[in-house]
């Protein structure tokens, strides 16, 4: 275990060009980031490339031991990498934030490890005898995002290691120093050259996503670098997953206690402060409890510190960059000119330094406001009444996009037959967001398309290999 100081100072270049990293809630410089080229990502897939063989080699129970002492290794830094999350990405150190982040590495690091994935037989009928196998790919690209920079690294690394793929990662501009520094523990545990973090630019970037040496590229972002991935990978016919934008609905039974469900519902849209692809951002409540949720999710999101991760007290965070800051800003500005009720928030204090936006719930808003239409990837809730369930339905449904919704009521089988009639990747009762690496997570429509987690994200970072005979 390092220190935090020393754990900084380890990614810290000595040459080449940098770039200084400010905390979001400060503005104070956090470190320097290398300015990777793409010289320097050719020479991270020769030896990935170089690597991946011997490692493929080793079969599952050494690169699952081998994992298994990777998780052992973050738990060995965790305060210091939490810390380092906290500063570069704004998230608060409690809550469901900095720390439950780094756990989530150590948790989904061991479930890839330990998730059993047998050959299948698909076929034995006395004549005909069919396996069904997974072999590596070769060399994997992960592009990652700036709201949980750690976590979804790890989401895409861990299961393509195990099985005996090398892996690239491009983080984000704005939160490289996060997963160097992971990447910094990882590698205490893992072969030299099998995993690289190059922190580059938009045109590293877009050498990975096409370059002949990569097998398949794992993406986290939005739905529009979704696209430009896809059309960079055709012409290496590489095999994607892509966990794009989302705008999730949650709807709300006439059954529901407000009560009860209002501190689930507001951390299924405020957790990261809102910065989550998965998170509630559009609710439907029935008019018979319309009032009582507004007035219960008012109480609990004025009960939420907001401010400075480091603060213990706090539980949410600025927005990590300004220009999402401005998104939101815009989004719930043009809400109240519309007629939109701020129940609470949409007032930030200009003159504190940071990129804090308050949490911030709107009621008595149209369906087609953009507020409602577009994904705000902020601290800014909507909340839109209906009088039918056919009618929430179709609103949930009329987007583009469908990652994740949720629905809320005491009616177990009831809530089922509603959730089966959304067109989203994941439908959760009575929660909204709880990932969980034994169960496949996906999204639909312009959401994207792969499953991670589980057996079949094992699959989905392999080949499949029919041995027929």
């Amino acid at each position: 275990m390092e220190t935090y100081d020393a754990l900084l100072a380890s990614i810290t270049p000595d040459t080449g060009d940098t770039r200084t990293i400010f905390d979001p809630a400060t503005g104070t410089a956090v470190g320097e980031a290398p300015v990777h080229t793409v010289a320097d990502l050719e020479e991270a897939i020769a030896a990935a490339a170089a690597a991946q063989p011997a490692w493929a080699a080793l079969g599952h129970d050494a690169r699952s031991a081998a994992l298994l002492k990777a998780a052992d290794a973050v738990e060995r830094s965790a305060e210091e990498l939490a810390r380092l999350l906290s500063r570069e990405q704004g998230k608060p150190l409690n809550g469901p934030n900095a720390r439950f982040e780094v756990g989530a590495c150590a948790a989904w690091l061991r479930a890839a490890a330990t998730t059993p994935l047998e050959p299948e037989v698909v076929v034995d009928d006395g004549e005909t005898y069919a396996e069904l196998h997974y072999k590596p790919i070769g060399v994997v690209g992960a592009i990652g995002p700036w709201n949980w920079p750690m976590m979804i690294t790890i989401w895409q690394i861990a299961p393509a290691l195990r099985m005996g793929n090398a892996v690239v990662v491009k983080p984000s501009k704005m939160t490289p120093l996060s997963v160097l520094a992971l990447a910094k523990v990882l590698n205490e545990e893992l072969p030299e050259g099998l995993l690289t973090v190059v922190s580059g630019d938009r045109e590293v970037g877009a050498r990975l996503a096409e370059h002949p040496g990569i097998g398949k590229v794992m993406f986290t972002g939005s739905t529009a670098a979704g696209r430009s991935i896809i059309k960079s990978s055709a012409d290496t016919i590489k095999r994607l997953t892509l966990e794009l934008g989302g705008n999730d609905a949650g709807i709300v039974l006439p059954d529901a206690d407000p009560k009860a469900i209002a501190e689930g519902l507001f951390w299924g849209a405020f957790i990261n402060t809102g910065q989550t692809c998965a998170a509630l951002k559009r609710l439907y409540v029935h008019d018979d409890i319309y009032d009582a949720v507004c007035t219960e999710l008012t109480a609990v999101a004025g009960s939420m510190p907001m401010g400075v991760g480091l603060d213990e007290n706090n539980v949410l965070g600025p927005l990590q960059n300004r220009a999402q800051y401005d998104i939101v800003a815009g989004l719930v500005d043009a809400a109240r000119e519309s007629g939109a009720r701020i129940l609470i928030g949409g007032n930030p204090d200009l003159d504190q330094p940071g990129h804090f936006y308050p949490a911030t719930l709107v009621a008595d808003i149209d369906n087609g406001n953009p507020l409602v239409a577009e994904e705000q990837f902020g601290p800014a809730l909507p909340i839109i009444r209906y009088s039918t369930i056919d009618e929430a339905v179709a609103m949930a449904n009329a987007l583009d996009v469908g990652l994740g919704a949720s629905v809320w009521s005491p009616d177990l089988a009831a809530a089922r037959k509603v959730a089966a009639r959304i067109e989203a990747g994941t439908v959760w009762i009575n929660k909204h967001g709880a990932v969980d690496p034994r169960v496949p997570f996906g999204g639909a429509k312009q959401s994207g398309y792969g499953l991670e987690f589980g057996v079949e994200g094992l699959k989905a970072v392999g080949v499949p290999q029919v041995i027929n005979g």
